[in-house]
């Protein structure tokens, strides 16, 4: 252990900085024990009302409006930074220069140059700097990964994914960040990345992309009056409108260096699906299905039975698959868990890897995170060139 205790503090009140402190106030009551005391220390938001309820309701010490006063107290050891993505390198390298651990919210960056800077700026410091790819810590993508390297499954042939959203369908919902910024900026970037990142988890590197095609959808979107949270649905609109200067969908396809082949798709415009996220990999001995609404099971077909009674069967997850023993109150098998728990359990591996822990796989480094998104500026080369396939720098 390297310290007595580790002062934490989120910069970000909105959707997904609520799963951030919610991880960080739940993360100490898992696992064996060793952890130092995590003190809830500080959050920070530019609109102070989303800073003091979220302080309030999360059970940490106080609220900020300035991600400067983070960076400048001594009581915080450790910050995740869950913020506009335009945002992220003068806050993550502020962060860095004031010898702050950072848990950066994906994408890393807008994009390469930005990341690239910002990985720079964390190599050597011994800190930690790491990028926030919670699916990583879902139990059930985690042992479908283990039948691939050490299980029936073996080597992955085809990867095919897709992450379906419709936060984006109705077109009088308000202007954010999220639709401002160039083509690979949009759904590629903000729901994409995972999609990319969990073809990598399972396939390795890509070494190219193909037939990419990035299309929007709703080309102008009203003016908000309002303070927005999150995907900003409730806020009131005025007349005026702004164009949508990024995609509400990518498709594409990839090779990987071990020769397997990715399809992907990404929509933030898929009606009545909100959260939809889900692939299929078929591997030289079998295949698995995975699909977010259901996150405590998948579904598996290998050759283990004879063939007349073989095929897809439903395996629910219980303690002898990843992160559930001692990762739930009640680590029981078929109790089940939902996508909160993937954050709970990001936040606990990024303090222990602080902590000088070596227990649970560590989170994604920066320099994942910048290569999450060369792969993505190769997907909008190939875009803009229309579907030439593009290598991956």
């Amino acid at each position: 252990m390297t310290q007595k205790s580790i002062g934490v503090a989120v910069i970000g009140a909105g959707m997904a900085g609520r799963a951030h402190l919610n991880g960080y106030r739940t993360a100490s009551t898992l696992y064996d024990a060793g952890l130092p005391e995590i003190r809830l220390v500080a959050v920070a938001d530019a609109y102070e009302p989303f800073a003091r309820d979220a302080a309030r309701r999360y059970g940490f010490e106080r609220a900020e409006t300035d991600w400067r006063a983070i960076a400048a107290a001594p009581d915080i050891d450790a910050v995740s930074v869950v913020v506009a993505n335009h945002l992220h390198r003068e806050i993550v390298e502020g962060l860095l220069a004031a010898g702050k651990h950072v848990l950066c919210e994906k994408p890393l960056a807008p994009g390469v140059e930005d990341a690239r800077a910002m990985a720079d700026a964390a190599a050597g410091t011994g800190l930690v700097a790491a990028t926030g790819f919670t699916f990583r810590r879902s139990p059930s993508i985690n042992a479908i990964r283990r039948e691939v390297t050490d299980g029936a499954l073996g080597r992955v042939q085809h990867f095919n994914g897709h992450y379906w959203c419709d936060y984006g369908h109705n077109p009088n919902a308000p202007m954010s960040w999220r639709y401002k910024g160039g083509l690979g900026s949009g759904a590629l970037s903000d729901i994409g990345s995972h999609l990319v990142d969990l073809g990598e988890y399972f396939c390795g590197p890509v070494e190219s992309v193909q037939g990419a095609v990035l299309s929007t959808q709703v080309p102008d979107r009203p003016v908000p009056l309002g303070t927005a949270v999150g995907h900003s649905a409730d806020v009131a609109v005025g007349e005026q409108r702004e164009t949508v200067e990024n995609e509400d969908i990518a498709t594409f396809t990839a090779v990987f260096r071990n020769g397997s082949v990715g399809t992907f798709s990404v929509s933030r415009v898929a009606f009545g699906l909100a959260n939809a996220l889900g692939f299929e990999v078929f591997s030289e001995g079998g295949a698995a299905l995975f699909d977010l609404s259901r996150p405590a099971e998948f579904t598996l077909a290998d050759t283990a039975a004879p063939g007349h009674i073989n095929g897809y069967r439903r395996v629910v997850i219980g303690p002898e698959h990843p992160y559930i023993a001692g990762g739930l109150p009640m680590d029981f098998p078929s109790v089940g868990h939902g996508q909160h728990e993937f954050f709970v359990w990001q936040a606990r591996s990024f303090l222990e890897e602080i902590a000088g822990l070596d227990r649970l796989p560590r989170c994604a480094t920066f320099a994942e995170g910048l290569h999450n998104l060369r792969v993505i500026e190769a997907i909008t080369a190939s875009a803009h060139a229309g579907g030439k396939s593009v290598t991956v720098q």
